[in-house]
């Protein structure tokens, strides 16, 4: 069984994947599955900047550094096999890496949802965005959209579960987390689904009362 992230023993699991690496011990003769069986030896079940750093190690070694996939394609890799992503470790590396690229200026203080109106802000101007990018046939501008706005959704259902807020916020960020789900599944009936939304008795009784 996959062992959650631990500290105290993922750094001997790093160098062992550091040495299999050197020699070229992997099973592997894809790239996708090179990722999945490094996932796999370091045996957590969830991913951040540790593992993604030694499965980026073993691509290298094995396929050559022009192989090596962005941070945020290989967590998705293996989010799809069951991986739990912490998504600010992935999300500080990213900033870390990128963010003197070309996208810095269209991501700049784009994603913000302390509130409903702010997060309905946000959802336009990420479809705008989203619109421009895939005029210009940018697919890594489309992933970065989709990523942060996923982030965002993860951020506002986690704060929606936290004991810690009141029922009010509680509330609020499970309705946020709603809105931005939406989007992701299906932009393009999302302005018809939020207006309707708006109008309904449910949620005027929740925000507007």
């Amino acid at each position: 069984m996959l062992q959650p992230f631990c500290l105290d023993t993922i750094l001997d699991k790093l160098t062992l994947i550091d040495a299999r690496a050197a020699y070229g011990m992997w099973d592997s003769r894809t790239k996708v599955d090179l990722i999945i069986e490094v996932w796999e030896k370091l045996d957590c079940e969830s991913v951040g900047r540790a593992e993604i750093e030694a499965i980026e190690t073993a691509v290298a070694a094995h396929f050559g550094d022009a192989a090596v996939d962005s941070p945020m394609t290989i967590a998705r890799i293996v989010a799809d096999e069951g991986a739990a992503l912490r998504h600010s470790e992935l999300m500080a590396l990213w900033v870390e890496r990128y963010s003197d690229r070309l996208y810095e200026a269209e991501f700049r203080n784009l994603i913000k949802t302390d509130s409903l109106a702010q997060t309905l802000r946000t959802i336009r101007q990420a479809e705008n965005l989203h619109r421009k990018f895939v005029s210009a046939g940018d697919k890594e501008g489309i992933r970065l959209i989709r990523h942060d706005v996923i982030h965002a959704k993860e951020r506002a259902r986690e704060r929606s579960q936290s004991q810690k807020s009141t029922p009010e916020l509680r509330s609020m960020n499970a309705e946020i987390a709603e809105w931005l789900t939406i989007w992701l599944q299906s932009p393009e009936i999302f302005d018809n689904w939020v207006t309707l939304r708006r109008r309904s008795a449910d949620f005027k009784n929740k925000f507007r009362a």
